[in-house]
């Protein structure tokens, strides 16, 4: 990396640590006046850096914003040093409800009850609080119910860069939508329900 590579990467440094939250790319751009791949490849030798030196914290992408943040395999000295709790795993229908928004996004509280079969309404009021979902506007249609979507808290918690990265789920569309087969019913509904039991496991391990 040359001298002013390296100006730039403690700039954008300095920057991220300011901040303490995610941080557009665009905006980086706009302050020290960078083109997108320059910014891209700063980014990506700081956050190579920092893994590669094992240093205390990581560069995490979350689509186009980055974030510094404490390594976590230092997480339980860091919560002992400030006394801060583990939070609460999320409970098996919390779990369910967010596996649902995640994959159908932006999709409905009752879209939610239709699939899990039960009132969701604590359910999703839990995801909410825990900043894990969010309002992202209504769906055109009588009543106007409320869209909801995942967070970048939610892509932060459980170790994902981008929505790409969430497990595959047989029998989906790249849109996110269920495969329908003539007579209405889900195609490969047996391959679709196993494979959000997969994506429900997975998001439960990165707790």
């Amino acid at each position: 990396m040359s001298v002013d590579m390296k100006e730039i990467a403690s700039a954008v440094e300095g920057i991220l640590f300011a901040a303490g939250e995610p941080v557009d790319i665009k905006r980086i751009c706009l302050a020290l006046e960078l083109d997108r791949e320059t910014a891209e490849t700063v980014l990506r030798q700081l956050g190579d850096g920092y893994a590669f030196e094992r240093r205390g914290i990581r560069l995490l992408r979350m689509e186009d914003s980055y974030q510094l943040c404490s390594a976590p395999e230092y997480a339980d000295v860091i919560r002992k040093a400030f006394e801060v709790r583990k939070p609460a795993k999320l409970s098996q229908p919390a779990l369910e409800a967010l596996t649902i928004i995640a994959y159908y996004q932006p999709t409905t509280r009752a879209y939610v009850d239709q699939v899990r079969g039960v009132d969701s309404s604590y359910t999703v009021g839990l995801l909410l609080d825990r900043g894990l979902i969010e309002e992202c506007g209504r769906l055109q249609v009588p009543g106007r119910p409320i869209l909801y979507r995942t967070t970048k808290h939610f892509l932060r918690s459980f170790h994902l860069s981008s929505l790409d990265d969430l497990p595959e789920i047989p029998g989906m569309e790249a849109e996110g939508q269920m495969r329908l087969a003539a007579d209405g019913t889900v195609a490969d509904e047996a391959d679709v329900m196993e494979g959000r039991s997969r994506a429900e496991a997975a998001l439960e391990t990165e707790q």
